[in-house]
């Protein structure tokens, strides 16, 4: 699947995990960055969101400084853990889920304006996913750069 990727959908993943645009127009200022039109940035960005190699984008903003987050985790028979980590994936107020090697295999992070809304989304996923949801407090605040050198171009 890498290798078919074409060279803006490569530049696109690699240069813009970070760094991107803060202005009105952060397509076009990518476009102009690369030398294609905004409407192929766009493009690529929709051919990349359809085979799911980005899922979003958007700021990562510190826990709890706008609104309420919290980190969730689920414990999901295997047999069933695709169409929940689906179900959570689906909720705007979820940035991103991921699978851990324990029994609490799903884990996500929430965030919403405030926590009665938090609280809400999360027990809605509890209840459409049939599964309890463990919500751990943020003890300590750590920065993990997320970023990831995929080695895409040619």
């Amino acid at each position: 699947m890498l290798a078919q990727l074409q060279p803006l959908h490569k530049h696109l993943l690699n240069d813009y995990q970070q760094d991107f645009p803060l202005s009105p127009t952060p397509y076009r200022d990518i476009a102009e960055q690369l030398g294609v039109s905004e409407d192929e940035v766009l493009h690529a960005f929709e051919e990349l969101s359809a085979q799911r190699m980005i899922s979003r984008i958007g700021p990562v903003i510190a826990p709890n400084s706008i609104g309420n987050s919290a980190l969730v985790a689920m414990a999901v028979p295997e047999h069933d853990l695709a169409r929940v980590a689906e179900l959570v994936s689906a909720y705007p107020e979820v940035n991103h889920n991921y699978e851990r090697e324990n029994r609490f295999n799903l884990w996500f992070v929430a965030v919403a304006d405030d926590e009665p809304q938090l609280n809400a989304v999360i027990a809605e996923i509890e209840t459409r996913s049939g599964y309890p949801a463990m919500t751990l407090p943020m003890l300590a605040d750590y920065f993990i750069n997320l970023g990831f050198e995929m080695n895409l171009h040619d």
